[in-house]
């Protein structure tokens, strides 16, 4: 056994039906380390942490803690805590409505919490101990997701935590809240405490980490220090082949030739919601990719929700080909021809408990009428055609969408509405928290949609991707739009201008 090691995973096995999720697997983290986890989705590191912390049994291997030549046995998340193995998800499974020192101690304190006076003191010593900036006494749901984040941390940690997993915790964070998150993820190593840091963002990975373990297929490709693993090999090994330039993948997809006098297939004028954007204009014409950006917050998401319905528009119009149309709900957007992909995949697109099968040919249904189902002939046909077209990983059309990597259930609400055949379809945030594989996957099908005269509206946090996406960026800034950039503009240096210096 590795003397510093506080946890080491030997020969994993774990097999679903139909599915070899883990193929003998190795993994080592070290006392006072923060060890990066990295696969594309489906690359089994999802599964090979649900078998550290008891929420799946594995088949075969071994687990030993602390160093010890005796295996552990983790046969729940239960065992798993008191073990001092401590996982923190990307969902954030604290109480909103309970106090911040209340959602620390909650099912750990004897009776009903009687002592609140010494609950609350200590709580805010932890607080303190930890530069975390949250009261015990206030309520959780006024603290930022950043801070909700450090105190499920807290609260990790208060539980003798030896191994904190930390499950893309950044994703929904602006740059200075990661900042925060990294300070603290430092000062926990500095304490001695093992980090399991999984996230697809390269560039933290790289700031914050000390060693990468790479898995592909299930399986253990490698560990690296971090000095000795260079950003375009890590990316190679998570694909498995050599990664091509990927600055100018527009050269694969003959753009769209728009004819003379040909309108804009869709146009605003002064159109606000009661989102709290200000009344905005945009246009898309045929065979087009933008793109709203700005920084987290600028309205991005809120512009391409009043154009879809989603939020209720106060003012404003919208023409399809030079003629006005009325879209106030959703399902009048559907009926004009766009689709929208929303930014938060689990709360406004996957319906968990659903399989694959119904998911894809859901927003079809809802255009169809429910008086007119598919049968289950045609629902298969349909379903086995995208998950085709489009790779997805799954082990059958049955299989519940919840079950599935979070690339492969963002490619199941893309097949939804490619169904639909769109002449416009939103993708807001389409590849957040997914596998660069993945990414180049989406980027690549975007560019030759708009080859085929689809017209795309694409948003993403990451300005590299934009700007190897969109031929036309909208730049926002406090929820207005404050620029437009095509052509030579099309460049980081003068998006950060435009944000920062306002029209251009």
């Amino acid at each position: 056994m590795e003397e510093n090691a506080v946890l080491q995973m030997r020969n994993i096995h774990k097999s679903f039906p139909g599915v070899k999720a883990l193929s003998g697997v190795d993994f080592t983290l070290r006392k006072g380390e923060i060890h990066a986890l990295m696969g594309e989705n489906g690359a089994g590191k999802s599964t090979l942490i649900k078998v550290l912390t008891g929420v799946y049994t594995k088949d075969e291997g071994h687990i030993y803690l602390d160093g010890h030549e005796k295996e552990v046995a983790i046969r729940s998340p239960q065992e798993a805590q008191k073990l001092g193995i401590s996982p923190v998800y990307q969902e954030i499974t604290l109480c909103p409505n309970l106090s911040v020192a209340e959602n620390m101690y909650i099912g750990r304190t004897p009776g009903a919490m009687q002592n609140w006076r010494k609950m609350n003191k200590d709580a805010d010593r932890l607080l303190k101990s930890l530069d975390i900036p949250a009261k015990a006494t206030q309520q959780l749901s006024t603290c930022s997701i950043a801070v909700q984040q450090m105190i499920a941390i807290a609260r990790a940690v208060d539980t003798d935590c030896k191994v904190l997993i930390l499950d893309e915790p950044t994703s929904s964070l602006d740059e200075q809240e990661v900042e925060k998150l990294f300070k603290l993820m430092r000062d926990l190593r500095e304490r001695g405490v093992g980090i399991i840091f999984v996230t697809h963002f390269l560039d933290q990975v790289y700031e914050v980490c000390d060693r990468i373990t790479v898995m592909r297929d299930g399986c253990l490709v490698g560990e690296y220090e971090i000095k000795d693993l260079p950003r375009v090999q890590l990316v190679s090994k998570m694909l498995g082949k050599e990664l091509d330039d990927l600055s100018d993948i527009h050269g694969e997809y003959k753009s769209y030739e728009k004819k003379e006098g040909e309108l804009p297939v869709f146009e605003v004028e002064k159109l606000h919601s009661n989102a709290g954007i200000k009344p905005f204009n945009f246009h898309i014409d045929k065979g087009e990719v933008n793109g709203f950006t700005g920084l987290l917050g600028s309205g991005r998401s809120e512009c391409v929700r009043a154009i879809f319905g989603a939020d209720h528009v106060v003012g404003g119009t919208v023409k399809k080909n030079g003629k006005t149309v009325k879209i106030t709900k959703p399902i009048d957007a559907m009926r004009q021809g766009i689709g929208y992909l929303p930014e938060d995949r689990k709360r406004d697109g996957i319906i968990g408990d659903l399989s694959v099968r119904d998911n894809i040919i859901l927003a079809q249904q809802v255009l169809r009428g429910f008086l007119k189902p598919y049968s289950r002939a045609e629902a298969d046909k349909i379903a086995d055609e995208y998950i085709k077209l489009l790779n997805i990983k799954t082990a059958s059309a049955d299989t519940p969408i919840k079950s599935l990597s979070g690339g492969n259930q963002q490619k199941v609400i893309l097949a939804r509405w490619l169904l639909t055949h769109p002449e416009y379809l939103i993708l807001d945030e389409p590849t957040r928290g997914i596998d660069v594989g993945t990414k180049v996957d989406i980027q690549k099908l975007v560019l030759k949609l708009a080859s085929e005269g689809m017209s795309v509206t694409f948003i993403s946090s990451e300005m590299d991707e934009m700007l190897r996406t969109c031929s036309r960026l909208i730049v926002m800034r406090d929820r207005r739009v404050v620029g437009e950039l095509t052509g030579s503009d099309l460049n980081q240096t003068s998006i950060m201008s435009t944000i920062a210096g306002g029209d251009k």
